[in-house]
């Protein structure tokens, strides 16, 4: 009898460790489902925190530029060149022999403080150089026949383009106005 005594506590042992072994797999992917659960909320919760700081960010440091509907806050005047003659520069080349005379005005972005002097609300000192630059160079290589009344549109845009480019693509120049045009 004591062996049948011994044979059923090793076998109650044995179902015993088998019941314990089962258990931690019952209970592991009870545990595995719970960290992924809170590993994935983890990560909604930062992506959220990032997407929401990067909204904010672009609001803050975006003021003054241009949405999609290319509306944006007023800009601030400013004239090119002489105030009372404005620009004068030969167009159409060294053998164009074309003069033109024009009047520029730029709208430009009030919060680019790399260009505008907050204070003055006038042309940085370096940045109106940078810009005459620009545009003389811009005039100077447009050809004649790109002054016509029916590309004025285009050589604004141009401009406008070639100025922003100068100062790394941004949205220094919200528009460009032209005042007066002799070509002669």
């Amino acid at each position: 009898m004591a062996d049948k005594d011994k044979e059923k506590d090793a076998a109650a042992e044995a179902a015993e460790e088998g019941a314990e072994a089962a258990e931690p797999k019952k209970k592991s992917p009870i545990i595995l489902i719970a960290v992924l659960a809170v590993v994935g909320l983890a990560l909604a919760a930062g992506i959220s925190v990032f997407v929401t700081t990067q909204i904010m960010a672009n609001a803050t440091h975006g003021e003054g530029e241009e949405d999609e509907d290319g509306k944006h806050e007023p800009g601030i005047f400013l004239q090119l060149g002489d105030p009372k003659e404005g620009i004068l520069v030969n167009v159409g080349g060294p053998r164009g022999g074309k003069f033109l005379k024009t009047t520029i005005v730029l709208e430009m972005n009030p919060n680019k403080k790399s260009v505008i002097n907050e204070e003055t609300q006038q042309f940085n000192p370096d940045a109106e150089i940078k810009i005459m630059d620009v545009v003389i160079q811009f005039l100077r290589a447009t050809k004649i026949e790109d002054f016509d009344a029916e590309k004025q549109a285009d050589l604004k845009k141009q401009l406008k383009d070639t100025i922003n480019a100068e100062f790394g693509g941004s949205s220094a120049v919200f528009d460009v106005y032209i005042k007066n045009f002799l070509l002669q």
